[in-house]
């Protein structure tokens, strides 16, 4: 499979990261896989048909996402993430499925990470970045397939899985 196809349901795609391998899924259905929570990922569609995107480096296009802080929720980390991350109010919010990695070798063998992936409406505010993401995109849906890429190719699979299941692109 190459890296523009999007992840089948459990199918295993074995990636390296930061010095350690992984093994990674897509996981249908409203149910977490056993796992650390690894935080939430928003495909966020304004009103206006559009996908907003994030990048550390203006070259790679990815879903806002970060990881819990205390006891929140998945919900409430998406929240919080995509108003922190991409500059968003999210209004409304459809999980989606989630991924698991699964580190294969590495001072992290064994560890589990899971993150759900949620289709959200959400209204655009001004960009200000104001932690790590530099960078945000706007684009058509129409556009989002093309313009999705992340530096590892099972993370791009996973992405174009989950823009399968919001139904975008």
């Amino acid at each position: 499979m190459g890296e523009r196809t999007p992840a089948g349901d459990l199918a295993e795609m074995v990636t390296r990261s930061n010095g350690q391998d992984w093994s990674v899924s897509w996981h249908p259905g409203p149910t977490a896989p056993a796992g650390r929570s690894h935080g939430a990922a928003g495909i966020c569609l304004t009103d206006a048909a559009e996908l907003v995107l994030v990048s550390h480096d203006g070259e790679h296009w990815g879903f806002p996402a970060g990881r819990p802080e205390g006891a929140e929720s998945p919900l409430e980390t998406l929240r919080r993430e995509m108003r922190e991350e991409a500059c968003v109010v999210v209004r409304d919010a459809r999980l989606l499925g989630h991924s698991r990695s699964r580190c294969l070798r590495g001072h992290e063998r064994g560890l589990v990470l899971v993150r759900s992936y949620w289709r959200a409406e959400v209204e655009l505010l001004a960009w200000r970045p104001e932690f790590e993401i530099r960078h945000r995109l706007v684009v058509p849906v129409g556009r989002a397939k093309n313009v999705v890429r992340d530096p590892d190719a099972a993370a791009t699979r996973i992405a174009l899985r989950a823009l399968d299941e919001a139904g975008v692109g």
